[in-house]
């Protein structure tokens, strides 16, 4: 899809560049090293008006000249060149074209030249060796697919091909002896004696122009004249070589290969450049009052194409035309805007509900099995659908929402459509924003870690700090580690703010080590999954530690519940190894679920920390079937024989009763809401 960039498309990053450039070489057959240069030239015309002819022109000087090389080269660049504004895409595109046939006329006419040449110089040779090669200059003469006309000085023709013969629609004696001006237009007939004077004057060795010839039924047709001058062997004008091409037969090809530019091959619809200039029209000054865009996506395309080949993918998206075609055929234009997208524009629709009435009309056709074989293959489609005012709407705005909305519907399980929501979309702007702009605050220094204390059930004293990494956003105010893990994910940001955070830890730690010993805190922190599948986690851990001088016992790690799912035996060992060297590591049960024993057998664990249920249940006036559930869980955990600590803890009651059951450490609401700062961490000791 096409997305709002800055500069080129692939904003300098050499993977993008090649990959630009593998795709296409693969459309057409060519080397990808011989379309490096050209992919830099489209992407920069995208984003600024640059002519793009050249590029039309090198693929024909590279040996690229056959039709299908420019329709796949137009269909590939029409779908990949990532660009906003629609205008440009068309420019490149008909550029491209334009450049692509200037250069194909250029080399039948330099051919023709050559042709011209090799008759010119026969003659000469033959006259030379008296007309020794007369038979030779013949096959040449008569067999040219150009037209070919000999002449007098005097305009009169004296010899011909069959090729003029046939351009012209003349008979043989018809064309004999004829004057050549008589076969020109009235008004570039004074154009012969032009070119026989200027020729004469040995100022030119030959004379090419766009003229006006007049067939034997009347008809003017457009044509390419190249007219040269033998001379004897004196050096004396003896006549005149003229070569004819039908222009119109050029400018036909440049017609339909324009055709084939504005639609899908495979499908016959119209494709996505075609599509977005009807978007373009719809939301001008005279375009209908709403739209609905609708965009469906082939769920799992790829599993079709990988099982059983292209040929049959090929089928499946023909028939998803098919069916698209019977059911917005007569409401809506419709179009193949990517490799398993369709999209359908609609005018002044009814309301929203005839819309959703067409799109499960849509889907229900698309389930409807395609038989190969013995296997009846179905497919299903995530819709997006946008339904908005026209009249001054911007088109790419409409194909980000509809993209966005297409999104919902495939994150929210598939197979299903969803309608554009402007306050969820303004909402995931926001996060997604946010998101992006990670990597810049942590740049700034915007990140920080600050601590909440863990305090002893027996003495209340401070017996280990849990680092908590927060960003102080300078627009969104202060964002807790909740809302920054769901942000990482986003955009691959966790592991590196995972172990910004580590570093960060373990030196204000390291500090408090040195300055009061023994009474410093134990530093917990969590370490996901992700960091787990560290190939260098040993190592980097050992040297965090050894840079900030806190020993590796004063640094504990909280496993989530789900981790010991996600790692594997090799990453279990490394958290072994991190063990042996005295890190300590606690399994954190956010809500006592189950964690299956032979995993669990796989981690060196020194602790168990609750939180969630196994704590509410022994809230003061608590559910007995909760408070029975919560008890039975610490009682089974007592007997593993590791320290069992809580989080969440809100009541003295709570605390209580969990002393009771063995747990030793707790943190939450009843020890402060707020957390502390790493100074604020130093001043409590100081205290102590």
């Amino acid at each position: 899809m096409m997305v709002d960039q800055a500069g080129t498309a692939y904003d300098g990053v050499a993977d993008a560049r090649n990959e630009f450039a593998r795709g296409w070489a693969a459309a057409i057959g060519a080397r990808p090293d011989d379309l490096l240069d050209l992919t830099d030239r489209l992407h920069a015309a995208a984003v600024r008006d640059s002519s793009v002819q050249d590029v039309g022109r090198a693929l024909v000087e590279l040996g690229f000249a056959s039709p299908a090389t420019l329709e796949q080269t137009l269909t590939f660049v029409g779908e990949h060149l990532r660009t906003t504004r629609t205008d440009r895409l068309v420019a490149v595109l008909g550029g491209i074209a334009a450049g692509f046939s200037e250069a194909l006329r250029e080399k039948t006419l330099d051919q023709q030249e050559r042709n011209r040449s090799a008759v010119v110089q026969t003659i000469r040779d033959t006259e030379a060796a008296l007309r020794a090669s007369e038979a030779k200059f013949r096959a040449v003469f008569r067999t040219s697919a150009v037209g070919i006309a000999v002449t007098g000085l005097d305009s009169e023709i004296l010899d011909f091909n069959d090729a003029l013969l046939t351009l012209l629609d003349y008979e043989p004696d018809e064309l004999a002896g004829r004057d050549a001006r008589d076969l020109m237009h009235p008004d570039d007939r004074h154009s012969v004696d032009e070119v026989a004077a200027v020729l004469a004057s040995g100022a030119r060795d030959h004379v090419r122009a766009e003229r006006r010839m007049v067939r034997a039924d009347g008809e003017v047709i457009d044509v390419v004249v190249a007219v040269s001058l033998v001379r004897d062997d004196s050096g004396a004008p003896a006549y005149h070589v003229a070569m004819v091409e039908n222009l119109d037969e050029v400018r036909a090809l440049q017609s339909q290969l324009l055709r084939q530019s504005l639609n899908d091959v495979q499908t016959g619809l119209a494709n996505r450049v075609q599509f977005l200039g009807w978007l373009e029209g719809a939301v001008g000054s005279k375009g209908p009052g709403t739209l609905a865009l609708v965009v469906f996506d082939i769920d799992g395309f790829r599993v079709v194409n990988d099982a059983f080949g292209h040929e049959v993918g090929n089928r499946v998206l023909t028939l998803v035309a098919g069916h698209l075609r019977s059911v917005f055929g007569t409401v809506g234009q419709l179009a193949r805007i990517g490799p398993d997208e369709f999209g359908v524009l609609v005018r002044d629709p009814v309301d929203v509900a005839s819309v959703v009435a067409l799109v499960e009309e849509a889907v229900e056709l698309l389930a409807e099995p395609v038989w190969v074989g013995e296997h009846g293959i179905g497919v299903t489609a995530s819709v997006g659908i946008v339904v908005r005012a026209a009249r001054g709407a911007d088109a790419s705005e409409l194909m980000r929402c509809a993209d966005v909305t297409l999104r919902w519907a495939k994150d929210d399980g598939k197979a299903q459509w969803a309608l554009y929501d402007k306050a969820r979309d303004d909402r995931d702007r926001r996060r997604l924003m946010l998101a992006a702009s990670v990597s810049g605050g942590l740049e700034q220094g915007d990140f920080r870690v600050d601590y909440e204390p863990v305090r002893s059930l027996v003495d209340g004293s401070l017996v280990a700090v849990e680092a908590r990494l927060g960003w102080d956003h300078p627009t969104e105010g202060y964002l807790d580690p909740a809302s920054l893990a769901s942000l990482s994910a986003c955009t691959g940001m966790a592991a590196r703010l995972g172990w910004f955070a580590v570093e960060q830890a373990c030196r204000h730690a390291g500090d408090w080590y040195r300055r009061f010993g023994s009474a410093a805190p134990v530093l917990t922190m969590d370490l996901t999954a992700r960091q787990c599948q560290e190939p260098e986690l040993v190592a980097e851990v050992r040297r965090l530690l050894r840079d900030s001088g806190l020993p590796a016992s004063m640094l504990r790690f909280e496993l989530g519940e789900r981790l010991p799912a996600l790692i594997n035996d090799d990453q279990a060992e490394e958290l072994a190894i991190l063990a042996e060297h005295g890190v300590r590591f606690v399994l954190d049960q956010v809500g006592g679920g189950n964690v299956p024993v032979d995993r669990l057998r796989r981690l060196p664990l020194h602790g168990v920390k609750f939180q969630g249920s196994p704590v509410r249940g022994l809230a003061e006036g608590a559910n007995r079937v909760d408070e029975s559930a919560a008890v039975a869980l610490l009682t089974w955990a007592r007997t593993l024989g590791i320290p069992l600590y809580a989080a969440g803890v809100r009541t003295e009651f709570e605390a209580r009763r969990l002393r009771e059951l063995g747990v030793t450490g707790a943190q939450g609401p009843l020890f402060g809401t707020a957390l502390w700062s790493a100074d604020e961490v130093a001043e409590v000791l100081g205290k102590a």
